[in-house]
């Protein structure tokens, strides 16, 4: 199936592992110039790199901001110029007990995963709707549906991403311009992998068997009884990235392998 993507422009946040690198990869096989971005800038080249040689023929930016910092923020919205394609995916999580998270705890995931989003819509939306055609994908996780007890401060901002996400799809009236919102499920990111690693080193167990002791006791319902792979995750975006997907718009899909027990 032709996705209809070749010359498209994308800006990927948090896009030098995991689930924004995936989608970079699926991205740039579709012949869509791609602006990658990372915390730290040596990574970050050293990512855009590897995807030079794994697509050649692709055409790859790159541009290191830590969304944690206001001046790397201002420096990064100061690059990003109009593009088709808006990802907001960069996120942290971290498992902590509820009463151990502190105020600045809670504004330091506000900021990273819910203002980098509203930063780079704001900053990007508007030329989207001047011409009439754009996406804006934010990459928020069933654990803003079904919030974790022991992630309270994580949940609520992939809450607060769905609530923006459709806010702004509100403004999109009479534009070819989409604002979606995908729910990942419990995927085997480089994140989970680095904490699944060091607890099974920790308990002197086997990887593979920390990974399913981990995923049952954590989302035992997972149909597909393994972790998502952030490349299944990727597929779905690059769908909605598409201009075939114009009749989705303000809505939250979900790829979480039915661990949401919603219909």
């Amino acid at each position: 199936m032709d996705l209809q993507l070749k010359g498209k422009r994308a800006f990927i946040s948090g896009s030098t592992q995991g689930i924004g690198l995936a989608v970079a990869k699926q991205l740039l096989r579709e012949g869509v110039t791609v602006i990658i971005n990372g915390r730290y800038a040596e990574k970050t080249q050293q990512v855009k790199e590897k995807l030079q040689e794994e697509f050649p023929e692709g055409s790859i930016a790159a541009i290191a901001a830590d969304f944690s910092k206001k001046e790397d923020v201002e420096y990064l919205l100061a690059q990003v110029q109009e593009v088709d394609i808006l990802v907001n995916n960069v996120g942290i999580f971290e498992v902590r007990d509820f009463e151990a998270v502190t105020d600045e705890d809670w504004y330091r995931y506000f900021e990273v995963n819910v203002m980098s989003s509203i930063r780079l819509s704001r900053k990007l939306l508007p030329g989207m709707l001047n011409k009439k055609w754009g996406r804006i994908i934010g990459i928020s996780s069933e654990s803003g549906v079904n919030v974790p007890g022991n992630m309270i401060h994580y949940g609520m901002t992939k809450s607060a991403m769905a609530a923006v996400a459709n806010g702004l799809s509100k403004l999109t009236k009479a534009t070819e311009v989409t604002v979606n919102t995908v729910l990942g499920g419990p995927a085997y990111s480089d994140g989970v992998a680095t904490v699944i690693e060091q607890i099974a080193a920790m308990q002197q167990m086997n990887v593979g068997e920390m990974k399913t002791a981990v995923l049952q006791q954590s989302s035992p319902e997972i149909l597909l009884q393994r972790f998502i792979a952030p490349e299944e995750i990727a597929n779905l975006v690059t769908y909605l990235a598409s201009p075939l997907s114009v009749a989705t718009n303000g809505a939250s899909l979900r790829v979480d392998s039915g661990v949401l027990r919603i219909v």
